[in-house]
């Protein structure tokens, strides 16, 4: 038996080394949130602004995302770019996805996170079927990196649905049950999606420092989570200002957060390589 601990890195050290995912510090998910709001902006830039519609659009970044996933399945490391780069591949995908099937096949919001919820639940039971385990933020295997990718796929389009649901739908409802006048929640729709989101993510943030649910649940429930407030953002950067937004341009807003991104990435190590910044812990 080999000893372990004469190995430069031992246990967690060397399962954060050696994956091809960085490690979910909350560096990480300040920088996801970044990656779902590009992916609405995105989005909508290529979808409304190019006028491409919600199907053209979603072909294209599936094809954006078959490319990017290749290259990051192909790689024998964890490279920042290309992980970041399949990101916001899944959340452009995700925006015109979900966006296709509310808008144009008239599913409603409310169907189709239902069926989205569906899917992330039937993608996350097979990934413990046949691999004996689900994996978080610790990639090790070529199984692993499919499951993961796919899941965090259909999560970000679950996401997108829930965030439409909040922005547009949940108004009217929130009006209805505080019998307001007709439209008197609509200039909060942005807003209180954000809201509601990030008070749902703080609520995920203390069951785990509570330790009350297994970190894997956590985790993808964060995923999800993160997915809509995104959305919610970056609505609120580039709608109009009668629906609450700042109406910036959806090219701007994609440019700015994506170097934000860039940004974030760079200045934390163990984002930036994670298996040098774990060696150094070490």
């Amino acid at each position: 038996m080999s000893d372990d601990s004469k190995h430069p890195l031992s246990g967690s050290l060397a399962h954060e080394a050696l994956s091809k995912a960085p490690p979910a510090i909350l560096m990480f998910w300040v920088v996801k949130i970044c990656a779902t709001t590009v992916g609405e902006t995105g989005g909508d830039a290529f979808s409304m602004s190019l006028k491409l519609g919600y199907l053209v659009a979603t072909l294209i970044f599936l094809a954006f995302f078959a490319v990017t996933l290749a290259w990051q399945v192909a790689a024998k490391r964890y490279h920042p770019l290309t992980y970041w780069l399949v990101v916001v591949a899944t959340t452009t995908v995700g925006t015109t996805t979900s966006d296709f099937i509310d808008r144009t096949l008239h599913a409603g919001y409310v169907a189709s996170s239902a069926g989205l919820l569906a899917l992330v639940i039937a993608v996350l039971v097979a990934w413990k079927l046949i691999t004996g385990r689900i994996a978080a933020d610790r990639i090790t295997t070529r199984t692993d990196e499919v499951f993961y990718w796919l899941t965090i796929l259909v999560s970000n389009t679950l996401g997108t649905a829930l965030g439409d649901f909040s922005s547009d739908t949940l108004p009217d409802l929130m009006g209805k049950i505080a019998n307001a006048p007709a439209g008197g929640w609509d200039a909060w729709g942005f807003e209180l999606a954000a809201i509601v989101f990030a008070g749902l993510i703080a609520v995920v943030a203390g069951l785990q420092l509570l330790k009350a649910l297994p970190q894997t649940v956590l985790f993808w429930a964060a995923y999800v989570l993160t997915r809509p407030l995104g959305a919610a953002l970056g609505d609120t950067l580039t709608k109009p200002h009668a629906q609450g937004g700042l109406e910036f341009g959806r090219f701007l807003a994609t440019g700015v957060i994506a170097l934000a991104m860039v940004g974030l990435i760079f200045l934390t190590p163990r984002l930036r390589r994670p298996a040098e910044a774990a060696s150094e812990r070490f």
